[in-house]
């Protein structure tokens, strides 16, 4: 595993149709203040589902001016490309190679009484150990009032559970302990801490969630400990339901094929109820700014905005109707650009310089260090990450690069990628030896992955499966057939 050392100190934050402006205040903050932080993270939504990034038809003024008055990433990667290793990723500073949670595994009924409540079934998801440590737990150390709101996807809703948020540096949780009940935002349940809010299927979660983060915001002190909110929003993950005001609001402006109803919740209109879940998302961004705004913490607060992985195709949406994966090949459960590239937007007025693009390639691994450095906190003895503060603050001092980004995925036959100097490397069937093959791209001629030139450049292959080999240690629950051979 390597180990890096973080340099700088980081920036971030804006919202609204133009560039953000603090509110005047009395109580101007020194420059050793800590800031406020809002990590603000999608639930599979594509980058072109975004108007900096591209989209046309969905309208995102508010995330748009994360990007006026702050930095926009043009080459930064999810976690993974499913929601449980990518946010494990976050959570941790550890790639797919290194880290716990590697996919989307379900504890069996037998080590959980809780899956079936009311005749309704639910299941909950592997935890994060408690030898790990997660960012929530660094902004505690470091002093801050931590919330987690929406979905968290580890352990269960024991109280006593080891990877329980609150006990895992989260004070104050409200919403999804596990990805299935993500999959239903009109839920017969959320959790708030360790209390079962029995909602009958009556209440539309996103709306509740934005409600209590706006509401955690307004219970802090301008001049008391910093707070950090991890906003785990559900949007826009399938199954596509909206309230129907929200949804007519699109209707007749696309061409429509109904959705029946499945594991996801049915949808006539999934096309203008996919627009819906994309603006209802720019509006809680609004919602988020307008509060800062009002308590006078706007200067002293960074914004982080991404997805936790690439465009889904689940539930009536067709990701390429509104080019929700940008330019780039593949969705969610791919290794293709489309499915790791996400969004990712930094603000922080009167730090980092607004406006400003970034072509540094950067990864979820990356957060650990930066907020280590951010909060000034050790980091981690062990982590894949690189700080990120250099390249957020542009104060001269010099960006550390990685030497590659490593990927792995255990669903559709097993895969991995490698990205090294813009030539990405991937391996498919992986869990079938004899049907193992390769795919080389060459990123920097051809970011859409048009043209597989494995086979005119082995020496490449070669090159890059020795290091995609290395790049990982093995793992007793995710398993590839080498690992058993070892």
């Amino acid at each position: 595993m390597r180990y890096f050392l973080s340099t700088g100190i980081l920036g971030l934050l804006s919202a609204t149709t133009t560039p953000l402006q603090a509110s005047p205040r009395q109580d101007r903050p020194s420059e050793e203040r800590k800031p406020n932080v809002i990590f603000f993270i999608a639930d599979d939504m594509g980058i072109g589902d975004i108007g900096c990034y591209g989209q046309r038809e969905i309208k995102t003024p508010n995330i748009d001016a994360l990007a006026d008055s702050g930095m926009q990433f043009m080459q930064h990667y999810a976690g993974a490309t499913v929601s449980g290793p990518s946010r494990c990723v976050l959570l941790t500073g550890k790639h797919t190679g290194h880290c716990h949670i590697r996919g989307n595994k379900e504890i069996t009924e037998e080590k959980i009484n809780l899956t079936e409540r009311d005749g309704y079934r639910m299941t909950y998801n592997e935890p994060i150990p408690e030898s790990e440590t997660l960012l929530p737990e660094i902004f505690r150390r470091a002093g801050y009032r931590t919330a987690c709101i929406g979905k968290w996807g580890y352990g269960t809703p024991l109280a006593d559970d080891e990877c329980h948020p609150n006990n895992r540096g989260i004070d104050y949780f409200y919403g999804y302990i596990g990805h299935m009940e993500a999959h239903y935002h009109t839920p017969k349940w959320l959790w708030e801490n360790d209390k079962r809010i029995d909602l009958n299927g009556e209440k539309y979660a996103p709306e509740l969630f934005i409600d209590k983060a706006v509401a955690f915001i307004d219970a802090q002190k301008t001049d008391s400990e910093p707070f950090f909110l991890y906003y785990a929003t559900a949007l826009p993950h399938a199954g596509l339901e909206i309230p129907e005001e929200e949804r007519d609001r699109f209707d007749g402006k696309f061409q429509e094929k109904p959705f029946p109803a499945s594991h996801y919740a049915g949808q006539e209109k999934p096309r203008a109820a996919y627009a819906a879940m994309i603006t209802r998302i720019d509006n809680d961004v609004e919602r988020l700014v307008n509060k800062l705004k009002e308590k006078g913490m706007l200067e002293n607060t960074l914004i982080v905005f991404t997805s936790d992985n690439g465009t889904h195709r689940e539930g009536g949406h067709n990701p390429y109707y509104f080019d929700s994966n940008g330019p780039f090949r593949g969705t969610k459960r791919d290794l293709y650009e489309g499915g790791i590239r996400t969004p990712l937007l930094a603000c922080w007025p009167g730090k980092i310089p607004s406006g400003s693009v970034s072509y540094h390639v950067s990864a979820f691994w990356d957060w650990m260090p930066t907020f280590c450095e951010l909060t000034g906190t050790p980091v981690p003895e062990e982590t894949d990450g690189i700080s990120l503060c250099p390249e957020l603050l542009r104060n001269g001092s010099e960006q550390p690069k990685h030497e590659y980004l490593y990927y792995e995925f255990f669903e559709e036959g097993g895969k991995q990628a490698i990205l090294k100097d813009n030539w990405k490397l991937i391996r498919l069937s992986v869990l079938s030896p004899q049907k193992t093959y390769y795919e080389l791209y060459n990123l920097s001629s051809d970011p859409s992955e048009l043209r597989n030139v494995a086979e005119e450049y082995p020496h490449k292959v070669v090159e890059l499966s020795e290091i995609m080999d290395k790049a990982r240690t093995p793992s007793s629950i995710w398993q590839f057939p080498t690992d058993r051979q070892k």
